[in-house]
């Protein structure tokens, strides 16, 4: 479980064939130096088991299911990617919950940039958008955000210059995807409109 509060940018050092999928090592050395083998962490929103920690990078393996329903396929060397360490009981949640578990890959279709500040809009599968609303939460690439406008197709999101500084929403984009995770709770909701029709 998370929060959606980014803890530091990680950079991948090197991604490694594993058929049929593939071990992506990650430099972040302040994150490293209090992880242990076995940790759940937050890559890019997507949760991920550490397999490996050595000096200051850490290795996790990626299966061919999340390599296709996330934008880690796409990940190369040098690519910064949003790290985040998952809950301890007690910790304060400045976001949402998050579960580190993906629904979908969305697409940077528009960005407006105001000085420090953006407004960017998202392209997503259209049955996520029965889960979204707007004011409330998403996660997208791991970061938790409050939904601005929200449409069959697209969302959009208002960016502070800290939020841009310290994710990779800073440097993306047109045309850049990211992970998608809807708030949990629209799940159960859903879930429950579906269960009368049955």
């Amino acid at each position: 479980m998370f929060s959606g509060i980014v803890e530091a940018l990680g950079s991948v050092v090197e991604v490694r064939p594993e058929p049929p999928g593939c071990r992506l090592m990650i430099r972040e050395p302040k994150i490293v130096a209090e992880t242990s083998v076995a940790d759940s962490i937050s890559v890019n929103g997507c949760c991920l088991t550490v397999v490996e920690v050595e000096k200051d990078t850490m290795g996790f393996q990626a299966g061919p299911e999340t390599l296709s329903r996330t934008n880690l396929g796409d990940l190369v060397a040098g690519s910064p990617v949003n790290l985040e360490r998952s809950l301890k009981v007690g910790d304060r949640l400045g976001g949402h919950f998050v579960s580190g578990h993906i629904d979908g890959v969305g697409v940077l279709v528009q960005r407006q940039d105001m000085g420090e500040w953006s407004n960017l809009w998202f392209q997503l599968p259209r049955p996520l958008s029965l889960q979204m609303a707007s004011k409330g939460s998403i996660a997208v690439d791991g970061v938790s955000l409050t939904i601005v406008d929200s449409e069959p197709e697209r969302f959009s999101v208002a960016l502070i210059p800290f939020t841009l500084a310290v994710t990779t929403l800073g440097p993306l984009k047109v045309g850049g995807k990211v992970n998608l995770e809807t708030d949990m709770l629209a799940k159960y909701v859903q879930r429950l409109v579906e269960a009368k029709q049955w």
